[in-house]
């Protein structure tokens, strides 16, 4: 396993670890911020898109089942 895969794995488990947080956290139907730390420019830019867009997909999944 190289490097790249190795970090992509262990920054999706800390995203899902922080989403499930927020989620056990979040109680009232206040708006929440959900923070994600990639690059979107330079050499991580290529892979980091793909984990940026896979979060933008899991938040609105999420809102459309009504939000957490």
């Amino acid at each position: 396993m190289t490097q790249a895969k190795s970090l992509r794995r262990v920054r999706t488990a800390l995203l899902a670890i922080a989403l499930a947080a927020a989620s056990s956290l979040a109680q009232a139907a206040e708006t929440i911020k959900v923070g994600v730390l990639h690059s979107l420019s330079g050499t991580m830019a290529i892979s980091e898109s793909t984990l940026k867009d896979t979060v933008l997909m899991m938040i609105e999944e999420q809102n459309k089942k009504g939000g957490v």
